[in-house]
């Protein structure tokens, strides 16, 4: 099974691999910082719209974020 804990960990790691500061990354999403720092630490995971829209901005595939990878 897939959990969100593993989610987390693809998404924080391509962002960081990305080299977009959260403050960049949200201005890009047209979110607060605090909303990727939300999701960095695993509080809150992105609407499905978000996530499409990160994953447009990170280059990367959904499949991979969501773990179908």
């Amino acid at each position: 099974m897939i959990t969100l804990e593993q989610i987390r960990e693809r998404l924080t790691e391509t962002i960081k691999q990305s080299g977009y500061t959260q403050t960049k990354l949200a201005e890009k999403l047209k979110v607060s910082p605090s909303t990727i720092s939300h999701y960095l630490r695993g509080d809150k995971m992105p609407a499905l719209d978000t996530l499409a829209n990160l994953c447009l901005i990170l280059d990367v595939s959904p499949a991979y974020i969501l773990c179908f990878e």
